[in-house]
């Protein structure tokens, strides 16, 4: 059961007692548009000023002294605010984004940062929720991270400091917590325009925050919309055990500190450095930076978006946060799409800008526009093809283990419901990625071992999380795995490995809402980048093989001896044609994506004890029956020997910082 009755509206509701319905419609008053009093609103309007509107700057006091200089830290707060409710007493939501990018690498598509007039007033505010939310009754706010552009105190990545320095906001916009009109001064400002109804919205590292303020319970936050965020630090930089990028978590809080910050933020530093070992073992700061293990305290509702093709903040983020929220009752709606790290303003525009409108509707002004009655799930298909799912996954969704076997050539064996016998063997090659090993799947190769279905006679969705259970032997002491998901066959995809990740910049733009000589709301359009390709990547996962006992503790491997380790593979929600095959690939390092290991190790596959947990929807009856009989138009067919499986290029090393992204 929720853990509180959601979706419902303010509206003066008729009862007995004619001091009750006064008291309601007093209230209502304060929460709606002025259009909305005395009805039941569907959409709200923009009918305040955006060029008048109150542009002001706050600093809120967090509590805390990250940076050591004896005095607790303040976060700026720069506010645009319709001027018109106030002036008539009425009180508006808020729509906030917190994030460490304002002032070191902008935001959207177009590297936005704030500017600021004289006064120290914000002039432009970016991306267009500003322009497009004031004129419509909210007020917009921009917090600047600790540690970060104008605010005190120093980043600790996803730890107490980022989350208090949000936090504190949504405090103070309820009366909890101080705030001054100065970084220094003593002159206190109080949030009294407006009703404390909090809504949280970012891309990335902003996203990533909104999480983690949802996951403290606080008061006041009714919603968040996280974008391709993270969901437990941990899992941004390594994947049981096995780690995904170069560096740790020191050199992303160093990336976007203000040089104020570097000067005073050693210690912090040294604590990124001492807590977050290169080893893979978890520690207690990775504890303090998992926001799923408190997802029981979320109250918030939540709207995620997220690129099924993101290989910066992979999409096992969203499958152990979306499991864990439905777990504990909380409201919750989708998009997945085909790119990469893209904001949905950028793969998917006006759609987007409505829904979300109707989303903070809902959710801040207490509408009655039936989004909470929509199917809970948008994914795109086919580039800017997309369906919905009542609920996601599909009812009807159900785990199948399909397990590997010999099959007729050597090396390249099947994907069925028998289990399989003997062994498969391969060698670790760092310079190999996932793209190679699809692309030769129907060859005996060295550096992989890869499973194949038949030609499918109906199609196959997956939707969720799979898991891959391997047992192995190693010739080393260390060893990494890499466990892929692949649909064999043509399709026209999104080029979610160009540096776009699938879109291309236009020159033309469009405008969302009204504009200032200092902030356009205008943004330049994009358009889907796709790529003709024979394979897709579906789904992937890594590990230490020397986590096998222990997700959050490894250790050396005796050569020789054999292994058991269950490796997580991202969710996902992809549809494998009539005619296409689906393989399962299991190999060693995923170039650019994971880290090699110490040693080069061969290791040798117990087929008997390997298998994979997929979800279908239809469960097991639905893959027997796609598997039968024979194929009638085999538009993948079974090649000839040798035949290479063209897909897009081979994954770029990933990027370590959770956010900016460079646009053609």
């Amino acid at each position: 059961m929720p853990k509180r009755m959601r979706f419902t509206t303010w509206r003066p509701l008729a009862t007995a007692a004619t001091a009750a319905l006064t008291a309601t419609a007093a209230l209502t008053a304060t929460l709606l548009t002025p259009t909305a009093a005395h009805t039941a609103p569907r959409t709200s309007q923009p009918v305040y000023s955006y060029e008048n509107a109150v542009r002001e700057a706050v600093w809120v006091d967090t509590g805390l002294d990250g940076d050591g200089d004896g005095r607790t830290d303040r976060v700026a707060v720069d506010i645009v605010r319709p001027r018109e409710p106030a002036q008539r007493g009425r009180k508006v939501p808020v729509i906030m984004d917190a994030s460490p990018y304002y002032s070191c690498c902008g935001r959207g598509n177009e590297s936005q940062k704030k500017t600021y007039d004289a006064n120290g007033d914000v002039v432009r505010m970016p991306l267009f929720y500003d322009n497009y939310f004031v004129p419509r009754g909210y007020a917009f706010v921009g917090v600047d991270l600790a540690g970060t552009n104008r605010s005190d105190g120093c980043v600790d990545v996803g730890g107490r400091s980022d989350v208090e320095s949000a936090k504190a906001v949504v405090d103070w916009l309820n009366g909890r917590a101080k705030a001054y009109t100065t970084r220094t001064g003593t002159t206190r400002a109080k949030a009294t325009w407006t009703n404390g109804r909090t809504g949280m919205i970012g891309k990335s590292w902003d996203g990533t925050i909104a999480n983690g303020v949802a996951a403290t319970g606080v008061e006041g936050l009714e919603t968040i919309v996280p974008i391709s965020a993270i969901s437990s630090w941990y899992d941004y930089y390594f994947q049981q055990g096995a780690p995904l990028y170069d560096s740790g978590p020191d050199w992303l809080s160093n990336y976007v500190n203000s040089p104020d910050a570097r000067a005073k933020c050693a210690a912090v530093q040294q604590r990124l450095v001492d807590g977050a070992p290169r080893t893979g073992d978890w520690t207690p700061l990775w504890t303090e930076r998992d926001y799923v293990k408190d997802a029981r305290k979320v109250k918030a509702s939540v709207f995620l978006i997220h690129g099924m093709q993101d290989l910066n903040v992979r999409m096992k983020h969203v499958g152990q946060w979306w499991d864990a929220l439905a777990r504990n009752g909380v409201e919750r709606k989708i998009w997945l799409s085909q790119t990469g790290h893209v904001d949905p303003f950028d793969f998917r525009r006006a759609e987007w800008v409505e829904t979300l409108h109707r989303w903070f509707d809902h959710e801040l002004l207490g509408y009655d526009n039936g989004i909470d009655r929509e199917p809970m799930a948008d994914i795109e298909r086919h580039p800017d093809q997309w369906v919905t799912s009542k609920a996601w996954p599909p009812r009807g969704t159900d785990t199948v283990r399909l397990n590997p076997a010999h099959g007729d050539r050597p090396g390249v064996g099947t994907l069925g419901l028998r289990k399989g016998e003997g062994t498969e063997t391969f060698t670790d090659d760092p310079q190999h990625s996932e793209t190679d090993w699809a692309a030769h799947i129907d060859q005996p190769t060295p550096d992989k071992a890869g499973f194949v279905t038949r030609p499918l006679t109906r199609d196959l969705r997956l939707s969720g999380s799979s898991e891959v259970t391997v047992t192995a032997t190693p010739t080393t002491r260390t060893a990494h795995l890499s466990a892929v998901l692949v649909d064999l066959g043509p399709a026209t995809i999104r080029d979610y490995a160009d540096a776009a990740e699938g879109i291309t910049t236009l020159p033309d733009r469009t405008c969302w809402g009204p504009s200032t000589t200092g902030d356009s709301a205008c943004f330049k359009e994009t358009s889907a980048k796709t790529t003709d390709v024979e394979h897709t990547i579906v789904s992937r996962g890594w590990a230490d093989l020397g986590n096998h006992a222990s997700d959050l503790t490894g250790r050396p491997l005796t050569p020789g001896k054999r292994y058991t380790i269950t490796l997580d593979l991202a969710a996902t929600d992809h549809v494998v044609p009539a005619g296409h095959r689906l393989a399962l690939i299991i190999a060693g390092t995923d170039k650019d994506l994971i880290d090699p290991p110490a040693d080069t190790p061969t290791l040798t596959l117990d087929l008997s004890r390997t298998s994979a947990r997929v979800p279908l929807v239809g469960g097991t009856a639905a893959f027997a029956r796609a598997t039968a009989g024979t194929a009638g138009t085999d538009t993948a067919g079974t090649p000839a020997p040798y035949k290479t499986l063209e897909g897009v290029d081979a994954p770029r090393s990933a990027e370590r910082v959770p956010g900016p992204r460079n646009t053609d």
